[in-house]
């Protein structure tokens, strides 16, 4: 059983390695106003951390929101919202590879330029693939030494800044209202930083593995957001103030954060520093980096499979998906299928169309988590929560939480913001959601006409 610093660090350990690539990602849009969009979107998080929080210790089984959303609805909005945030899990590993690969540049300067950041982002996945086939156990000890460097290393990294470099006349001057960020551009940051917070369903897989939820999972949850919040401030100041934004020749408002470093932007932090700190610092942060992204992809390796056999045990995908192998008991053809359409996203090389296509799955997972809490309160108020999220307003007899409230408000808008901003993503993501509402459609007759046939069969 997990205790606070276990959940901590196994909720940090997926969410803090986004930074390594989300910094460069909203700043592209964002600009000047980086730290406050980043600040907006961590409220997101501790609201949608906290319906997690409720959801994982109410119905303690895998599947994180589609759980919820099965037990708070129907199996065609459980399937939706499992299917959804399986993109998420694919773009994760997509994304946390490609950027291994570019942090791994410092070492080998060639592993930042396209195709090899690809071709080594690819290895990477199709290594972890054969792991994971394999069945070699990850070490959950060294997972959380890594973790605790790791945010050391961050925090070293953004006290470094606040003293060496953050520069408040500076980060005024970046903010140009209307201009640099326009209107829409500030909308397209937005909704691009929800890539910041990837790895927020870890707390609804592990609620149930709690040690004494009602205290651990609240004290876990602020935690997390108190340091994300922290850090992603401070390196923000610190990277836009050591990379102002100008006008480019040709008109356009840039930074060169995004024009030298959009893959690898802590690094860029890194080579800002003054004196000798950048070849040490650059050393440490590379190294460290690209281990942390590695664990991140294979992170989204397990989830991608386990979410596959959880949707497989409830009917909602074939058996192939699900089918465990007799030696390392693992679902095979979910883990091999999923890297394979992860490959085929690193194969790109663009790290800014994997931000898009995971901030419409997200978004769209976390309004229909916010919906079935909300949903199961009226459905079930006798249901018992281990942890019950605080802040309740009363309508009709009825305890309405307000987060889960203006979290689904919020994440709603911010998914019709994806759909609108983002043309790639949006047809990307909705190819997706139609290909598997088609096999979903087409399973569930297979299996209705089997039962059908197999009643006559009997009554026979």
């Amino acid at each position: 059983m997990l205790g606070v610093g276990g959940l901590f660090s196994a909720a940090y350990g997926n969410v803090g390695s986004s930074i390594y690539y989300a910094l460069g990602v909203v700043s592209m849009s964002a600009l000047g106003l980086t730290p406050p969009v980043l600040i907006l979107s961590g409220v997101i998080f501790l609201f949608t951390a906290l319906t997690y929080a409720e959801g994982a210790t109410a119905i303690p089984e895998s599947g994180g929101s589609g759980a919820f959303a099965r037990r708070a609805f129907n199996d065609w909005i459980s399937f939706g919202t499992s299917w959804v945030l399986m993109i998420d899990y694919i773009v994760t590993m997509a994304i946390s590879a490609f950027s291994a690969a570019n942090y791994l540049g410092f070492f080998f300067p060639i592993l930042k330029t396209f195709p090899t950041n690809s071709i080594v982002g690819i290895i990477v996945i199709m290594a972890l693939a054969l792991i994971n086939v394999v069945g070699v156990k990850e070490s959950s000890r060294l997972n959380i030494l890594l973790v605790v460097i790791d945010i050391v290393t961050q925090v070293m990294v953004a006290i470094l800044g606040v003293v060496l470099i953050i520069n408040l006349p500076t980060l005024i001057q970046n903010v140009h209202w209307g201009i640099a960020p326009t209107f829409d551009q500030l909308l397209f940051g937005i909704s691009i930083s929800m890539v910041a917070y990837t790895g927020i369903e870890t707390i609804a897989n592990l609620g149930s593995e709690a040690r004494d939820p009602v205290k651990s999972i609240p004290k876990a949850v602020m935690m997390v957001f108190f340091t994300v919040i922290v850090l992603y401030s401070l390196l923000s100041m610190t990277a836009l103030s050591a990379y102002p934004v100008y006008q480019a020749p040709d008109g356009k408002w840039v930074t060169d954060l995004t024009q030298k470093f959009l893959e690898d932007p802590i690094m860029g932090i890194a080579y800002a520093m003054p004196g000798i700190l950048p070849m040490f610092l650059g050393f440490w942060v590379a190294l460290l980096a690209s281990t942390i992204l590695i664990i991140a992809t294979n992170a989204g390796m397990l989830g991608a499979s386990r979410l596959a056999y959880f949707m497989g045990q409830r009917q909602q995908l074939p058996g192939f998906f699900s089918n465990l192998t007799k030696k390392s008991h693992v679902p095979m053809n979910s883990i091999m299928l999923f890297s394979a359409i992860a490959v085929i996203l690193v194969g790109t090389g663009r790290v800014e169309l994997l931000a898009d296509l995971y901030a419409f799955g997200a978004v769209l997972a976390y309004t229909l988590a916010h919906l079935s809490i909300i949903a199961l309160r009226i459905k079930e108020p006798q249901l018992p929560r281990p942890f019950k999220i605080p802040l309740n307003i009363k309508v009709k007899g009825k305890e309405i939480p307000v987060t889960a409230v203006l979290g689904g408000l919020v994440t709603a808008a911010t998914w019709l913001i994806v759909v609108y901003t983002h043309p790639i993503g949006r047809i990307v993501g909705f190819v997706w959601l139609a290909v598997g509402l088609i096999i979903y459609y087409i399973y569930r007759r297979y299996k209705k006409k089997q039962a059908k046939l197999e009643n006559a069969d009997g009554a026979s």
